[in-house]
């Protein structure tokens, strides 16, 4: 029963967002905020974890492939596992961590000490004002988040692949160019915008819906970091699906 009233109320938020997102008024500034929060400050964990991921998967794969002669399939291995799914999920997951926990305290913090009920007092509906602005910042910085990890990561494993394997950096190169191409890149851009909707509507939904003071607050920031990472995989698994399958 829980579940269903969440994923209704989660459902009923999206509408409410598309619907309002198109019409005056518009919240330019809060909305730029907004991308900074999740985009510009996230750059550097998501930058570190993704470069570091790239690394290892390198470590794993390189002296594998070199020893097996598949050392043409290093480059390839690499780019396509970070484009793929290493770079969306990781930015995902950090977004979510820093920046989703944030939101749910914030709009949790406002609902409990009556913020909101003065903001309708004056006219201004919550989800002009709260949701939209965090909505399309998670739609649009956590592709950008993505695709510097898509740099860092490959960058990492070629670093690892050619320092650490031994493996030529030519042949790293060529076999990334021969096995990664755009539709790659893409898919993990899409993915990365779905995890930004999830985060943001889960984070705002939680948010809204606190009650019981600092302790429901406390509780709305747990609830908000574990129900967006398993929907972040659930729908990594769902997207994967359809795009490659």
């Amino acid at each position: 029963m829980a579940g269903l009233v969440f994923l209704g109320e989660v459902t009923l938020l999206f509408v409410d967002t598309i619907r309002r997102m198109f019409a005056p008024p518009f919240e330019f500034k809060e909305t730029l905020n907004q991308m900074a929060f999740v985009g510009f400050a996230s750059i550097p964990i998501v930058a570190l974890t993704t470069f570091s991921s790239g690394a290892v998967l390198a470590l794993y794969t390189a002296d594998i492939f070199v020893k097996y002669g598949a050392s043409s399939f290093v480059g390839g291995t690499i780019s396509l596992s970070v484009c793929r799914e290493i770079a969306p999920v990781l930015a995902g997951i950090m977004v979510a961590s820093r920046a989703g926990s944030a939101m749910a305290a914030q709009i949790g913090s406002m609902k409990v000490t009556e913020q909101i009920d003065a903001l309708k007092s004056l006219n201004v509906n919550p989800t002009d004002f709260l949701v939209v602005p965090r909505v399309l910042a998670g739609v649009t910085m956590v592709p950008i988040l993505a695709l510097v990890g898509m740099y860092l990561g490959t960058a990492g494993g070629y670093f690892t692949s050619v320092y650490a394997s031994g493996l030529a950096s030519g042949q790293y190169m060529n076999s990334l160019e021969q096995f990664l191409d755009q539709e790659d890149v893409r898919g993990g851009l899409i993915k990365a915008a779905v995890f930004g909707l999830i985060i943001t509507l889960v984070s705002c939904q939680q948010g809204l819906k606190t009650t019981q003071g600092a302790e429901g607050v406390g509780r709305s920031t747990t609830n908000t970091v574990v129900i967006t990472m398993v929907l972040i995989y659930v729908a990594n698994f769902v997207l994967t699906w359809f795009l490659w399958k």
